[in-house]
Formats: structure tokens, sequence, C-alpha cells
């Protein structure tokens, strides 16, 4: 298990060890609810002490909209290949940020509640690290493309305390805590077993206080 310390300090082995005209990238990846965003901002803080230009981008704009990304009949593996837009994450900013350290790219932004998505541009410059952070970076297709993998440890019990705290769907919080039951958890059980995130990550950073007493069955593997 890690800190946030370690993972600065592993990141920045990684920098010296390749070409300075590329920015490292790094994935922050986990269930929903684990706090990837929570641990990118402390990440690019620790960057940015250390005289580096980083910069923090999430997943949750790329989404597809509700009649691709839900599906009645199978909930769990139509969000699990149909929810995020990844192919273009990665076609469109993240390989030609990580290639030129710079990039401006405006995208179809899709909130969680929105049924129609709205114009949003990105405008990088010459950054030294990329934290690209949200869930299902790990499948197979985009594993390679980062210079550093990490996954961060959450039970289900508090991923989903922290999802309905948050109420990031818009959802009454007995209709979130059914939503993540029925599609979101499964679909990232899908996400396990298809494409072994944990086991393929680089470091393990765990962020829940409820670990320990929960134990090892308690944390998604």
């Amino acid at each position: 298990m890690q800190t946030i310390a370690n993972v600065v300090e592993t990141a920045l082995a990684r920098r010296a060890a390749h070409s300075p005209a590329l920015a490292l990238l790094i994935g922050l990846s986990g269930i929903d609810g684990c706090g990837k965003g929570y641990l990118a901002a402390q990440l690019v803080a620790a960057f940015t002490a250390r005289g580096l230009k980083p910069a923090a981008i999430n997943v949750d704009g790329w989404l597809n909209l509700p009649a691709i990304r839900f599906d009645a009949a199978r909930p769990a593996a139509t969000f699990y290949e149909n929810g995020l837009r990844l192919d273009e994450l990665f076609a469109r900013l993240v390989l030609p940020l990580q290639t030129t350290r710079s990039a401006r790219v405006t995208l179809d932004w899709v909130e969680e509640t929105a049924t129609a998505s709205r114009p949003y541009t990105y405008d990088f410059e010459n950054l030294d690290v990329i934290v690209l952070e949200g869930v299902y970076l790990f499948k197979r297709a985009y594993r390679k493309h980062f210079d550093l993998a990490v996954w961060v440890d959450c039970s289900w019990e508090t991923a989903l305390e922290r999802s309905v705290a948050r109420a990031q769907e818009g959802l009454p919080p007995e209709e979130t805590a059914r939503a993540y039951r029925t599609t979101f958890f499964p679909a990232e059980e899908i996400h396990f077993a298809r494409d072994n995130p944990r086991g393929t990550a680089d470091l393990i950073l765990p962020n829940d206080p409820h670990l320990a007493e929960r134990g090892a069955a308690g944390v998604p593997r």
C-alpha cells in the first residue's frame, strides 16, 4: 500500500527516465466514489510544489448521452461498454497532450444529469505531468498508454456512502443507492473480471478509513 508521497516519488523517478519532450501520464482509477478527484488534486498540488506544471483531467465530461449509456434490459453491461467515450478522450486529448505537452480541444461535454451536450474547451500548454482520473481507465485497450497506473482502494460500502452524499447523478438518496447497486457497481464488477485493473496497476493507494476493519473481502479486486 502506498501514500501520495510514494506516488509522487515514483512518478518523478519515471519522469526522469523518459524524454523531457513528453508529458508524464499518470492514471488514477478506482470504483465510483473512491475519491479519485480528491487524490488527483493532492497530486497536482504536490507536483506544483516540486516546481513542475501538472494538470488533472477527469473523464466525467466524456460521458455518452443517457440513451446510449443506459439500457434497462442490460444495465451493467451497457454502462461498462458505452458509459464513456474513452476512445475519443484518448485520441483527441490525452495522447496528443502526452506527446506534445500542449493541446487545445473543444468537445461535447455531457453532465451526469444532462440530456444534451454543451461545448467545453480544454487548453493546456507545456505540461510536465498529466493526472488522468476516472473509472475504466485501465481497460485493456488503454492500460498501455500510462507511464504510471495508480489504483485507489476503497470498499463498496464507503464508496456508496460518498456517492449518496454527493448526489452527483441528481437523484434522491434511495434512487442513488439503487442506481449504484444495479448499474454502476455491477458494471465495475465486469471491469474487474475482464480487465483486472487493480492487478495491473503499478501502485495501490488506499483511500478508505474503514479498510482495515472491513478487511480484504470488502475491497473490490
